[in-house]
């Protein structure tokens, strides 16, 4: 029997590294095995990891020395930040020095860094269209990453630079549906009739997968991934047949949704005036038969409503 090459894999616990540990486990053929790295391996997560077939191994992105202990011996790695936590694009970009140092000194064969376009280059600094933030940026979560690619090139670490895009496990918490003042529920996003480009966490994992099979072929190279591109009011019709009740859209300003002051709301708004302002740009680079190809599994969003409809929660 062929030995397994380890693949490390970060954020195992959360929702990218946990789509990529899940679709390792389930291939019992791909000839990999993971090493699930978490911050905290007594966490039921970490332990549902290490009862499922996976390696569960402490370490933080702070922490440079337990980086390269988790990448030892290694011969692949998904790398991912969680802008997220702190909402910090510095720091962000200093957890991604700090994986680029580490692959590169662990010797790592091929590595996938999770990232995402520099917004600046649609929407320069100086248009106004929206606020600058954290002093340098449009979008901080993206533009910090896409600043953080070149520190894997310039480490020698063999890489893919994987760019995702919203999840539509989003649409669960942060962007779920809210009851309008008629009691309807309403999707309140700033895109316009502007097409979103969404996919599945979980074809995520299994598209990592299949990049880290084809060997060489994606080294180096950007793979731009979604699962389908819709425009919002597509998708509140689709979640209304999915659910069984009314969902409507209802198109926010971009000010007007910077303007709810939830955290991160700025981030995000700039986020979704991004991929309107920018659609026709951002949607291009997402061939989805290119990712079908790659993923023959890859869900659009009505499959994959009817997979998750009892996890929205409309009552």
């Amino acid at each position: 029997m062929t030995e397994q090459r380890t693949v490390t894999v970060f954020g195992a616990t959360g929702n990218q590294g946990g789509s990529v540990v899940r679709a390792i486990l389930a291939d019992r053929d791909s000839g990999f095995a993971v090493r699930a790295v978490t911050r905290r391996p007594d966490s039921d997560r970490a332990k549902e990891l290490e009862q499922q077939g996976a390696e569960v191994v402490r370490a933080d992105l702070d922490d440079e020395e337990s980086l390269v202990a988790a990448l030892d011996g290694a011969y692949g790695a998904y790398l991912v930040t969680n802008f997220w936590e702190d909402m910090d694009a510095a720091h962000e970009k200093a957890q991604a020095a700090a994986l680029a140092r580490a692959a590169s000194q662990a010797g790592v064969q091929h590595a996938i860094w999770s990232t995402l376009e520099d917004t600046r280059e649609c929407i320069p600094l100086d248009d106004d269209r929206m606020p600058t933030l954290q002093g340098s940026y449009k979008v901080p979560h993206f533009d910090g990453k896409a600043e953080a690619d070149r520190y894997f090139t310039d480490d020698g670490v063999p890489t893919t630079f994987l760019r995702s895009t919203f999840y539509w496990e989003n649409l669960f918490g942060t962007f779920a549906p809210q009851r309008g003042e008629d009691g309807t529920f309403e999707l309140n996003l700033p895109m316009g009739d502007s097409r979103l480009s969404g996919i599945a966490v979980d074809d995520i994992g299994k598209t990592a997968l299949a990049i880290l099979k084809r060997g060489t072929d994606f080294i180096p190279a950007t793979v731009s991934i979604a699962g389908e591109h819709l425009p919002v009011a597509e998708m509140a019709a689709a979640m209304s047949e999915s659910l069984g009740q009314p969902v409507r859209y209802r198109p926010l300003t971009p000010d007007a949704f910077r303007a709810l002051g939830f955290p991160g709301a700025d981030e995000a708004g700039n986020m979704f005036q991004f991929y309107a302002d920018c659609e026709a740009r951002f949607t291009s680079a997402r061939d989805l038969d290119a990712v079908r190809a790659l993923n023959p599994a890859l869900q659009d969003f009505s499959t994959w409503l009817a997979a998750n409809r009892d996890k929205f929660h409309l009552d």
